[in-house]
């Protein structure tokens, strides 16, 4: 009795280790993806699915993704998927608006599937090339691009709000308006003083017009006072030779008139002539 208990517990533990071997090559067959490790889908090929754990189709579509996954070493690809619940920065970097959402990736190059999702139909997709048909997402929308890094950026931001919310609400027991109008307050003050600086910098790198007037006009007063102090000299410095030339003409007719009185004066004395010998 006691050696068929153990060898039926020998059996339970067997059984187990079995299956947890098979769950655990399930999951491994499907590569998580996060926001740390996303960038490993640029090199080589993948099919990536955006899931999220509340949504129907989702659920639906797992054992179909689980297939393609075991598939993945005969297909010569690899398969990847998204929780969006925790990494909502990739849902906006692909521009996620929809559950699930489908993504084949090429060395960077990024299509969107939208053909059924059955699993004959997304092995064909592979197997017969049919996505060199599908026209590749646009540079400016590219998950590579900037605009689409600051894009995940915000919308990591709203997660951040939303837990926020949630926790105004729970722990300090905040009305849903309450924490709206906190929500209002904060975003009229943050614009304002985003504003304020970005006025700031725009009046530093390109003044008003008013201002470039005043300057101008600063500029062109302090010039013609210039030319007018320099003008003003010069008219000083000819009064000046003016006056000198008068001077000496003054003087020069002083002296001849000096001499002429003294020659017709009658206590001159005349000089006589010798007579010749």
């Amino acid at each position: 009795m006691s050696r068929s208990i153990g060898v039926l517990l020998l059996y339970c533990i067997g059984l187990i280790a079995f299956s947890n071997a098979a769950v655990a090559k399930k999951t491994s067959s499907v590569d998580q993806f996060t926001e740390d490790n996303w960038n490993l889908m640029l090199t080589g090929e993948w099919m990536v699915e955006f899931y999220a754990p509340w949504c129907p189709a989702c659920k639906e579509m797992e054992p179909t993704w689980s297939y393609l996954g075991d598939m993945k070493k005969s297909l010569g690809i690899n398969v990847g998927k998204v929780d969006v619940t925790d990494s909502p920065g990739l849902s906006g970097r692909f521009m996620v608006t929809a559950l699930p959402t489908i993504y084949h990736v090429k060395d960077g190059e990024f299509r969107q599937y939208k053909s059924p999702r059955d699993r004959e139909s997304l092995v064909d997709f592979i197997k017969s090339k049919t996505w060199m048909k599908v026209e590749p997402v646009s540079s400016w929308k590219s998950p590579t691009s900037i605009q689409m890094t600051l894009m995940s950026k915000f919308f990591k931001l709203s997660q951040v709000l939303r837990a926020i919310h949630n926790q105004l609400m729970d722990d300090y027991g905040l009305p849903t308006w309450g924490s709206y109008f906190i929500f209002a307050v904060a975003t009229i003050i943050m614009g304002a003083l985003l504003g304020l600086v970005i006025v700031c910098v725009i009046d530093f790198f390109s003044p008003p017009k008013h201002a470039k007037a005043v300057v101008n006009k600063k500029r062109k007063d302090s010039s013609e006072s210039s030319q007018d102090k320099g003008s003003d000299e010069d008219e000083l410095d000819e009064n000046i030779k003016d006056d000198l030339v008068d001077e000496e003409a003054s003087d020069s007719e002083k002296q001849s008139s000096k001499k002429s009185s003294a020659a017709n004066s009658p206590n001159a004395r005349k000089r006589k002539t010798r007579k010749a010998d």
